[in-house]
């Protein structure tokens, strides 16, 4: 896939982001930003954002396009990573932005702030929103009251919040499901 995706409300309205082939790159789109901002509005303003498999980045820069107060962009290709920074660089407020290039995973294991909304949107084929969500809780990466979102295929599993989570919202646009969590 390739082509362009739009920010859909904020700041940056109406702003392209150019969406090149990478294997696993499913950027969510409009339809789903929309609904999953909706469920979020009242938590973006001042928010602290991870958005983790960033991919072309369109849900952090969503959130910081709403009023977040930052969020740090954590993604594996290194192409991508770059043009992550090259927004931050060019557009203005991107210095709100932090690009980190490298396995979610192993940057999970190794930072320890903490965030108040998680974006959680891995290629559906690694199956890794449950190590992922695990990980969160047990770095301590989640601020009181933090919000989770987690997107995957349709046809998998839906995600259980177990102990540590609370379902706050869950919807299916055609293939894919989207997911609100909150900590318990």
């Amino acid at each position: 896939m390739s082509g362009r995706i739009r920010i859909i409300g904020g700041q940056w309205r109406g702003r392209k982001l150019a969406v090149p082939y990478a294997p696993g790159l499913r950027p969510t789109g409009d339809r789903a930003r929309e609904t999953l901002f909706n469920w979020l509005q009242a938590q973006v303003p001042g928010a602290r954002c991870l958005d983790l498999f960033a991919g072309t980045g369109a849900l952090g820069l969503e959130a910081l396009s709403r009023g977040a107060a930052s969020s740090v962009f954590v993604e594996r290709d290194r192409r991508l990573a770059g043009r992550l920074r090259e927004i931050a660089g060019d557009w203005p407020g991107g210095d709100r932005m932090e690009v980190v290039q490298g396995d979610v995973l192993r940057w999970l294991g190794t930072d320890e702030r903490s965030f108040d909304l998680v974006f959680i949107d891995p290629p559906f084929s690694d199956s890794l929103q449950g190590r992922v969500l695990e990980a969160l809780v047990d770095g301590g990466h989640l601020a009181s009251g933090a919000r989770v979102y987690v997107e995957q295929d349709a046809r998998d599993p839906e995600i259980d919040p177990g102990e540590r989570y609370e379902l706050l919202r869950s919807k299916t646009l055609g293939e894919v499901r989207l997911t609100l969590l909150a900590v318990s």
